[in-house]
């Protein structure tokens, strides 16, 4: 079996929780107190992991949050990335996919110079351009299918000749497309409807659902829907939801107590699950 399925899937049976928290971590809206240290987001994120890693079994990098800012933010990731409980699966969300020669760079820097556990791919430019990636037979590949923004009507939910949905087309492309059990598809919250549907025509396949939260996708449907056959196979993200509490706060300690309860509440209601 794949090595990355094993860990997260150990990691869910140990705690009964499908958490993964997003860190889509904002120099503009993380508290004040953080933004006069030497290294705001790091120390920001370092703050989110501690409070977080009780409760959380995945951790979601957004490649965007640190790309835009350069060399200090491509530090900061990789930095984070050290910071990571080691028993809980890593995710790049990158969203990369090119010509074949191109993903394979790809694929090299995600999974060898960082060494993430996973990574998010966008489908569009076909099997060629997605190889690269499932060639690395021990880490997750997660293929966007139906995601939880608004625009997923102009494309995904369309409906081909054949009758099918092109987000269906493209879940039995990646059934397909599996080796060893490495592929995995982004469900967003937002479509519970449709979820239900979707883990029935892929039984094997782990789900990605983000879209809990600040866009409204719903805990308990995506928890009962989403896993497999035994509890497992499926990742709820919270990126703002958990990492951006209301409040003020004047000191470290307040805040992580503050991301500890948003955390252990969302644990909890994953727990009603098991």
């Amino acid at each position: 079996m794949n090595a990355a399925r094993n860990k997260v899937n150990d990691r869910i049976s140990t705690t009964k929780s499908l958490l993964c928290v997003g860190l889509d971590s904002d120099q503009n809206r993380i508290p004040e107190l953080y933004r006069s240290m030497e290294r705001p987001v790091l120390e920001f994120n370092r703050s989110v992991i501690k409070a977080t890693k009780e409760h959380a079994v995945a951790y979601k990098i957004n490649t965007a949050f640190y790309e835009a800012r350069g060399l200090e933010g491509i530090q900061d990731m990789q930095d984070t990335l050290d910071l990571l409980p080691p028993d809980c699966l890593s995710i790049a969300d990158a969203k990369r996919a090119d010509i074949g020669n191109t993903s394979r760079k790809y694929a090299q820097a995600f999974f060898e110079h960082w060494d993430f556990d996973a990574l998010t791919v966008a489908p569009y430019m076909g099997f060629d351009s997605l190889e690269p990636f499932f060639a690395y037979d021990q880490k997750l590949i997660f293929v966007l299918c139906l995601t939880s923004n608004s625009g997923s009507a102009d494309f995904e939910e369309k409906q081909l000749q054949s009758g099918e949905t092109l987000y269906e087309s493209v879940l039995a492309r990646v059934q397909e497309w599996d080796r060893n059990g490495n592929a995995g598809v982004v469900i967003g919250a937002t479509k519970s409807s449709q979820l239900r549907d979707l883990r029935r025509a892929a039984p094997g396949l782990f789900f990605l659902i983000p879209g809990v939260g600040a866009q409204g996708g719903s805990l308990r449907d995506s928890a009962t829907l989403g896993v497999d056959e035994n509890l497992q196979g499926a990742l709820i993200n919270v990126s703002r939801g958990i990492i951006y509490p209301d409040g003020n706060f004047d000191s470290v300690d307040v805040f992580e107590d503050s991301v500890s309860r948003k955390a252990e509440a969302l644990h909890d209601e994953m727990l009603k699950i098991f």
